[in-house]
């Protein structure tokens, strides 16, 4: 009989799980925990990434400043001390052990611009192959946004994306999350497992160290990405690495495969379940303006407290108090997840119920189904996609002779249901929106394609995701085959 399928686990950890916050000296007990965690979990089969923090906390200590300073320049200096002395302290305990580790560091540009993006993944998947277990980190010598207000948390889980991977832990002061906060709440329940992240009630108060940019909330927000690209995600205390294993082991024993694996990795969706999933996209429209909509059969679950499937009694097998975030039945992955969430939007394009439905049914985008554009932006940026009801009203024409209709913009309130990519700038578009394509190049003077959006650069939030296109079209790219940490085999990554 078969084990337990090797897993692809992706571990991140916060500044104040590698430094203490007043001293800035390295915890080295929670350090080499997660050494000896990720070394046997390898021996397990698993394949481990690690996404730290901590390079500037590092360099601090190098340095002997005591207070995180404000200035960009010396925050991006103490970085690049700091990263240096990170690597050599990871690698010199990663050595006790025989483990050889590598550093990847990743910029949100890297992750924006497509082809560096699959570079990346490459790397990581064949350092995985190589027995490596890779140290991600963001490079805060270079990313100007993440030191002002980004966070690892949003860094990991594209990683976990990225890769294909079965589980994300982030790592917390807190071994779970809670409906009120502990601290201030004896009567404080436990969040144990989270079906519907849309329906989530909990204490998101405590907030990130000092020394650090994340917060509970950032690593929500990290959860609903994590888990709309399939992958499990975990919140459990840091100052316990070794639990991971243990949560490991319940999870591949639990009876509740939807845990592990999604329907997208099991088998193919069926005819009648597209049509389920049509009926709810219809409901998106007319309930909700939230791009992550809850489903029906969500909408009466309890979140305060769902107990997780318990392993035989045996106090070696009591598992630590975790929440554990399930993940997406129909995740998006590959190219459709970097057009959401790599990418930062430019500007919206706002379209009217018919183009959308058609967006449903896998066709294009035609100028005649946008209604406004906002924003301005270039061909093959990242825009908004928004949905609005047409407004129309009745003037007379000149003399009196009758009526005609004519089209004023839109009304009520849009609903963002996903990003697109386009094939005309905000200019040229605002030209040709309401218009058949036949009448684009008399309007422009030439017709670079029928389409404001191509299907395959088109990808939706939520309950609309399964509306990809089953074949992407790739007519004069090229197509490279790729095989995530998960076992997941991809449909091939699109070259742009």
């Amino acid at each position: 009989m078969r084990g337990p399928r090797p897993l692809g686990v992706v571990i991140k950890l916060g500044t104040s799980s590698i430094v203490d916050e007043k001293t800035h000296e390295p915890l080295l007990s929670i350090l080499t925990s997660i050494v000896e965690t990720a070394v046997k979990l390898r021996k397990d089969g698993h394949k481990v990434i690690i996404v730290s923090s901590g390079a500037i906390g590092v360099g601090l200590r190098r340095m002997d400043v005591e207070k995180r300073p404000k200035h960009l320049s010396k925050l991006q200096a103490l970085a690049a001390i700091g990263q240096c002395r990170l690597m050599s302290l990871w690698d010199s305990l990663f050595a006790h052990l025989r483990q050889p580790i590598a550093q990847i560091l990743l910029t949100r540009s890297d992750i924006a611009d497509r082809s560096r993006y699959l570079n990346a993944q490459r790397t990581i998947n064949e350092l995985l192959d190589m027995g490596v277990i890779p140290i991600v980190n963001e490079n805060d010598t270079l990313a100007v946004s993440e030191i002002k207000f980004g966070d690892n948390d949003t860094l990991s889980a594209i990683t976990a994306a990225m890769v294909h991977a079965d589980l994300l832990f982030l790592m917390t002061d807190v071994d779970c999350l809670y409906d009120k906060n502990p601290r201030t709440h004896p009567d404080a329940h436990p969040i144990e497992v989270v079906e519907d992240i849309g329906s989530l009630v909990a204490d998101v108060s405590t907030a990130g160290s000092s020394l650090g940019t994340g917060g509970m909330s950032t690593k929500i927000v990290a959860a609903r990405l994590a888990t709309s690209a399939g992958v499990t995600t975990v919140i459990t205390r840091s100052s316990n690495p070794g639990n991971i294993v243990k949560i490991v082991k319940h999870i591949q024993a639990s009876r509740s495969p939807p845990s592990l694996a999604t329907k997208a990795n099991q088998a193919p969706e069926t005819d009648t379940t597209q049509q389920e999933h049509h009926q709810t996209t219809e409901s998106l429209l007319n309930a909700s303006s939230s791009p992550f909509p809850s489903s029906p059969s969500a909408a009466d679950r309890t979140l305060t407290s769902t107990p997780t499937p318990s392993l035989p009694p045996n106090n070696n097998n009591k598992i630590p108090l975790h929440t554990r975030f399930l993940p997406s039945p129909h995740p998006v992955r590959d190219r459709y997840f970097w057009i959401l969430h790599g990418l930062r939007p430019h500007g919206t394009l706002y379209i009217d119920q018919g183009a959308y439905r058609a967006l449903v049914g896998k066709a294009g985008l035609l100028p005649v189904g946008v209604v406004d554009v906002e924003g301005v932006f270039a061909q093959q940026e990242a825009v908004r996609l928004c949905v609005v009801d047409k407004k129309r009203k009745r003037t007379k024409r000149e003399g009196g002779e009758g009526e005609e209709e004519e089209e004023q913009l839109w009304q009520g309130e849009a609903v963002e249901v996903g990003r697109a990519l386009t094939n005309y700038s905000s200019g040229e578009i605002a030209r040709i929106k309401g218009k058949q394509s036949v009448e684009v190049e008399g309007i422009l003077g030439y017709a670079d394609s029928e389409y404001v959006a191509h299907r395959e650069s088109i990808s939706f939030f939520a309950a609309v995701r399964d509306s990809r296109p089953v074949t992407p079209v790739t007519p004069a790219r090229e197509v490279v085959e790729g095989r995530g940490i998960g076992g997941y085999e991809g449909e091939g990554a699109v070259l742009l």
